[in-house]
């Protein structure tokens, strides 16, 4: 009696078991974005994932998960639990990869805009210690560096007429902007080893990221993986001191991942008064609560110190390009500053066709800065949030995807300056502060409303529309006692409300192939410091820039996958250009100028020239030519109208080879050229054009079980090539001194490394 029921009950739990539904979500590892259509397989099993990633199966067991563009993975499921599938994005199928850069998920061949996508492969390619040989791989991106720390991004021209840093470029990292409230964007300090992948936007086509002339540049976060603890190391010693050391430590449960990051960089630098001490800490944690919510967390911070050797004129460019500026030599100047980034985000599900994504964010920065003419005291504290719903309809028996949204961004920004007593003291001091030139704080706000819906119309067409509504205020509070000398300069600056709209389209000429076009409207905002006048006033009359970009392009690979490109031409016409005008040595004045006009063709090409099992070898080949030039230029009684923009190459070409061995070598030629730029908006001086290559080869093997070995060496600029790897343009000569144009780069240099990674 007893053997039969308990017979009967072992069936009966099995049955009971088989008979669960195991749910879970496939979703892209980076991004965490669902994957549609992931095709699931077992045995006798064949079913496909649903639009927002969901999937569904009866039985315990072995299944593989595949899907275009990703690496197929294989696992077993043996519980009631709710699964979290991350599938790796493939470098080799760009065709395929889902991006996000209007907040909906799609393939990047399905996309009516001009995008870059950069991977973690792409960023391994080169020494990872600064950006400018990663950025300048992206068709119509040139960054230019002075130095570790001194640095400036522009996109299709827009931004070349900042004189220090980056602007008029707007940056996140994730959902957080590493834009300021006035439009400067600081990226270049984020550790490159906690970047999974950047995409960039070209132009002002993106209405959820702000709608800015020269485009996003989007920084998403490396994710650790579920279900697993690894821990990665990574030492790089190279020329000039560089000494490198990274720690990263992953941890993965069912649900919840995390993953740390510290790094320290050192270097001598080449030239004088140039050594750089950064340090880093990243967090990011994933938390799936259930299976409609995602918590993130996420939280970055920098310590820095870095001397500055500043530019030299040309005569010391071409002798002595080790050494640095004299009076910037004589003061030691360097930046010291601390740097926080945090933020929240949550995503909820409301169904497979609805979404809400919410994110709550926040930064700091201190700085202090001796320079030459004075001693400047820096402190920013900002707050923002950003919330959109996404959502699928049906219009007319068309799908169509929209978001809705607004980001809301708070600047607080206080400054002050004091006199340097440097040169009052012997030679070897460095700088001495002295009296107290000036204290402001400003409060810097915007937010925007934004709208981007995709219409599929039909199979092989696909249309996009956007809109982006900014309304931005400064206000200003003067804190310095006013004199005759030095007016009270506080007062309130508030732009008129700016409507950007966006409208493509991209047409299937096959399953593989594409082409697409667009027309948007973009601007970029006024610096409260731009709108001061010498008396003290703020200057009403002063305009953003605005433009319109009109595009078209096609993007696509062959039936093999073993080719990919993507070409593109373009036009942006700017108006209301403006012009920082040099009043003295630290003193700059905004005025709108005039119209640019700026045509160009970007193009980039991959193939798999050999794709064996013992050996895979792809060809590369980027760039851009570019025609730039002033529409209407007038500068005081001086007519630029139908010159070269300032600050531009001429052309950009990117050259090279990637191989990999089963053996476990690898290694990268990289051959870049830069054309020639001018320097002045006379267009009397231009920088020579210059060729680089940068080589890398290493060895990956694995040790054990669970370790992996990568060992590495590199070399940069192998022929050992004089050039300007940055200018000051329309640098203006002080008392009997000449121009100061220069950042010579860096000549003929190497660096090597050591990686472990172990898997616990």
């Amino acid at each position: 009696m007893l053997r039969p029921l308990c017979s009967f009950l072992a069936i009966a739990i099995t049955a009971i078991g088989y008979s669960q539904h195991i749910k879970g979500k496939v979703v892209e590892s980076t991004g965490n974005a669902g994957l549609s259509l992931v095709h699931i397989s077992s045995n006798n099993l064949s079913i496909t994932s649903e639009s927002d990633g969901a999937f569904e199966v009866q039985k315990p067991g072995l299944y593989t998960f595949k899907k275009s563009g990703y690496i197929t993975k294989t696992l077993e499921l043996i519980t009631d639990v709710f699964y979290i599938i991350q599938l790796e994005q493939n470098p080799s199928e760009l065709n395929e990869i889902i991006i996000s850069v209007a907040n909906i998920p799609e393939k990047l061949k399905n996309n009516t805009t001009s995008i870059s996508l950069i991977s973690a492969k792409d960023i391994q390619r080169f020494n990872t210690t600064n950006y400018n040989d990663i950025l300048n791989r992206s068709p119509g991106v040139f960054m230019q560096s002075g130095a570790l720390n001194t640095n400036r991004i522009t996109i299709r021209g827009i931004g070349s007429r900042t004189l220090f840093g980056t602007s008029k470029i707007r940056a996140y990292f994730k959902d957080i902007p590493l834009t300021d409230g006035s439009g400067d964007t600081t990226a270049e300090d984020l550790e490159l080893s906690s970047i999974a992948r950047l995409e960039i936007i070209k132009g002002a086509t993106s209405s959820v990221y702000g709608a800015g002339l020269g485009g996003v540049i989007h920084l998403i976060p490396e994710n650790a993986m579920l279900n697993e603890t690894r821990l990665k190391t990574e030492m790089t010693l190279g020329s000039f001191g560089l000494m490198k050391g990274v720690i990263n430590l992953n941890h993965g449960t069912e649900k919840n991942s995390f993953k740390t990051i510290y790094s320290t960089t050192h270097s001598d630098g080449f030239r004088q008064n140039n050594e750089y001490n950064r340090e880093t800490f990243s967090y990011h944690s994933n938390h799936f609560i259930n299976s409609n919510n995602e918590l993130s967390v996420l939280g970055n911070f920098i310590k820095l110190k870095a001397y500055i050797p500043s530019s030299l004129n040309e005569q010391d460019y071409k002798t002595n390009p080790e050494s640095a500026a004299s009076n910037w030599q004589q003061a030691k100047g360097f930046e010291d500053s601390k740097r926080g980034i945090f933020g929240v985000s949550w995503n909820h599900n409301y169904s497979a066709d609805f979404e809400q994504k919410t994110s709550v964010f926040g930064s700091f920065r201190d700085a202090y800065e001796p320079r030459p003419f004075n001693i400047l005291k820096e402190h920013a504290f900002s707050l923002g949030m950003r919330s959109s719903v996404l959502g699928t309809s049906h219009v007319f028996k068309k799908t169509l995807n929209w978001t809705v949204g607004f980001e809301l961004f708070n600047d607080y920004y206080k400054y002050q300056t004091f006199e340097n007593h440097y040169a009052n003291f012997p030679e070897g001091t460095g700088s001495v502060q002295g009296d107290m030139l000036s204290d402001f704080k400003e409060h810097r706000n915007y937010y925007n409303l934004f709208l981007e819906t995709q219409l599929e119309a039909s199979k092989s067409i696909l249309f996009s529309f956007g809109l982006n509504f900014n309304k931005t205020a400064y206000a200003l509070d003067d804190r310095f006692p006013s004199t005759s000398e030095n007016p009270d300069q506080s007062g309130d600056y508030k732009f008129k409300n700016i409507l950007s709209p966006k409208i493509g389209m991209s047409y299937a000429i096959s399953t593989t192939k594409r082409i697409y076009s667009n027309i948007s409207h973009g601007f970029s905002p006024i610096t409260l410091s731009e709108t001061l006048l010498p008396d003290g006033n703020i200057n009403p009359n002063l305009k953003p820039e605005t433009g319109w970009n009109l595009e078209i392009g096609t993007r696509g690979s062959s039936e093999n996958k073993r080719l990919w490109y993507d070409l593109s031409i373009y036009r942006m016409a700017i108006k209301n250009l403006l012009v920082s005008r040099r009043s003295a040595e630290d003193e700059f004045i905004g005025i709108n100028a005039g119209k640019t006009r700026h045509d160009g063709l970007e193009f980039a090409l991959n193939y798999a020239l050999v794709k064996k099992t013992s050996m895979n070898a792809t060809v590369f080949v980027n760039g851009s030519f570019t025609n730039f030039k002033f529409k209407t230029f007038m500068d005081d009684t001086n007519d630029y109208s139908g010159n070269e923009l300032t600050g531009v190459p001429s052309e950009l070409i990117n050259v090279g080879i990637d191989l990999d061995f089963s053996s476990g070598f690898y290694g990268t030629i990289n051959f870049q050229h830069v054309g020639k730029m001018p320097i002045t908006d006379s267009n009397a001086l231009y920088t020579s054009p210059y060729s680089l290559t940068n080589l890398k080869s290493g060895f990956q093997h694995q040790i054990f079980k669970n370790l992996n070995l990568n060992i590495f060496i590199g070399l940069n600029n192998s022929f050992n090539e004089t050039y300007a790897s940055q200018v000051l343009i329309n640098a203006t000569g002080f008392g009997n001194s000449a121009p100061r144009y220069y950042y010579p780069g860096n000549p003929i240099n190497f660096y090597s490394g050591i990686y472990l990674n172990y898997i616990f």
